[in-house]
């Protein structure tokens, strides 16, 4: 399965951990808030419960959208970067 995450959360510190967590799990940044991915069922659970934990009663919108493999490859996609960029 795919994933696609997406959050608002206004402490930097704590934005920048959700990141890193994202980003130790696999996902891929496709946006400053935003990301996806392929993982089991399992690890989108243990990723969504690390989130909260770390979380916890501060103020943050988190969501994870759980998106089957077909509809993960029927998506539509445009990206352009400057020459000197790599895309994601």
């Amino acid at each position: 399965m795919h994933c696609f995450l997406v959050y608002d959360i206004p402490d930097d510190r704590l934005r920048a951990k959700v990141a890193d967590y994202c980003l130790d799990f696999g996902l891929d940044r496709v946006q400053y808030s935003a990301f996806a991915g392929a993982l089991s069922r399992n690890h989108m659970e243990e990723l969504m419960l690390k989130i909260q934990e770390k979380l916890g009663d501060r103020p943050a919108r988190v969501m994870m959208l759980l998106l089957p493999s077909d509809v993960w490859e029927d998506r539509w996609t445009h990206e352009r970067v400057e020459p000197d960029e790599k895309p994601s």
